[in-house]
């Protein structure tokens, strides 16, 4: 189903993957350690909006290719993918989409290339699975806005020279704003003590009475719209990128059964590990399916919203359910690093919270089957 295309672009980023992250990403995860350096080898290899157009430093391609990009990326870790998709989905993406010609031009080339890095500010301390609560506020004091409020579990925060924040005006419409590192009364602290996404850096986004200009107003967008529609291309990225870690942890799973021997055979010939095997492989082709699919509809503008959540919320559970049967093929040697089981086992405890909860895209399906919101 992929063309040559696909899989050359595929193969680019799975060597990459090899190089730059492998060998060095259970250290990384064991000391809670970003490596700032790979945000300029994410620009290189392409990684950093892969859909925008080149005229803005984007790929130019398409939604199978980014899909694939971010499986080979969370192959490696999860947190390494998320710096990559929250830099293209959550902070290239709007800028374009609903970004003025001048923020496009000001901001796309530097973010594709890795010169900077972004975030995005939607989630606070007491609004999560409910961003139109939001607190964080914006007021219009002529020639620029004061912003004052707080965001947390925030990717890619205290690197970040860019964070596209969502705040409600006086009347209560939410309204996108691009805040730049070295605006007073702006602060990102990091959060520590983390289990998961340890190789990842996340914090806050602190907003004492900031100045932002008028220009740096999103103003192709106004309402919970512009961050629910950014949250869509994450999560379909998501629903790619937790399949890359079913993937690693069934290879890992099959490779070190066929070598571990017990009463006298290899573990792989008795009957419940090729049944875990078996169930694996069988779960990642139906995700794989379902993956492209929705890439086709992507690619055609049809994809709804419903479809992502559905892929996204399906990818995880399953690439979850993998990896704790390969943590049981491993034995004991499974807990430890030399493997990356417990790793990507902790870093999926994330992914399935972030993005939108698992509990939270059931019932954005149960409310597409029966036409009844079951939140509002």
């Amino acid at each position: 189903m992929l063309t040559e295309e696909h899989k050359l672009i595929r193969q680019s980023i799975r060597d990459f993957v090899k190089k730059e992250i492998s060998p060095n990403i259970e250290q990384w995860a064991q000391q809670a350690h970003f490596p700032s350096e790979i945000v300029r080898k994410f620009g290189d290899v392409g990684a950093f909006g892969p859909t925008i157009p080149t005229e803005y430093g984007g790929g130019g391609l398409d939604y199978i290719s980014y899909g694939l990009i971010m499986q080979e990326i969370e192959r490696g870790d999860s947190g390494m993918r998320s710096t990559a998709s929250v830099q293209g989905s959550l902070v290239m993406f709007p800028i374009y989409a609903y970004g003025s010609e001048e923020q496009r031009k000001k901001f796309l080339p530097k973010l594709a290339s890795g010169e900077w890095l972004g975030c995005f500010g939607l989630t606070e301390p007491d609004h999560g699975s409910n961003p139109g609560g939001m607190v964080t506020r914006i007021e219009d004091k002529g020639d620029y806005y004061l912003l004052n409020g707080a965001k947390l579990w925030i990717s890619n925060s205290p690197e970040c020279q860019v964070a596209v924040v969502w705040a409600k005006d006086e009347s209560g419409r939410i309204k996108g704003l691009i805040v730049e590192r070295g605006m007073e009364g702006f602060t990102t602290p990091e959060i520590h003590n983390k289990w998961s996404l340890r190789a990842s850096t996340t914090g806050e986004l602190v907003f004492d009475n900031v100045k932002v200009p008028k220009e740096n107003l999103l103003p192709g967008i106004d309402g919970l719209k512009g961050p629910l529609s950014c949250l869509d291309s994450a999560r379909f990225g998501i629903a790619w990128g937790a399949i890359g870690v079913a993937i690693d942890c069934y290879e890992s799973a099959l490779k070190y059964s066929l070598e571990r021997e017990q009463f006298g055979k290899p573990i792989a010939a008795f009957q419940l590990q090729q049944k875990k095997l078996a169930e694996m492989i069988t779960e990642i082709t139906k995700a794989q399916l379902m993956v492209w699919r929705l890439g086709v509809l992507k690619n055609e503008g049809k994809a709804t919203s419903a479809q992502i959540s559905m892929a996204k919320r399906n990818s995880v559970e399953i690439a979850l359910h993998i990896a704790r049967e390969a943590r049981q093929i491993h034995g004991g040697m499974g807990i430890t690093g030399e493997y990356p089981i417990m790793r990507h086992m902790m870093n999926l405890e994330s992914v399935l919270t972030y993005e939108g909860t698992h509990d939270i895209h059931l019932l954005i399906t149960g409310a597409d089957i029966t036409g009844i919101q079951a939140f509002k």
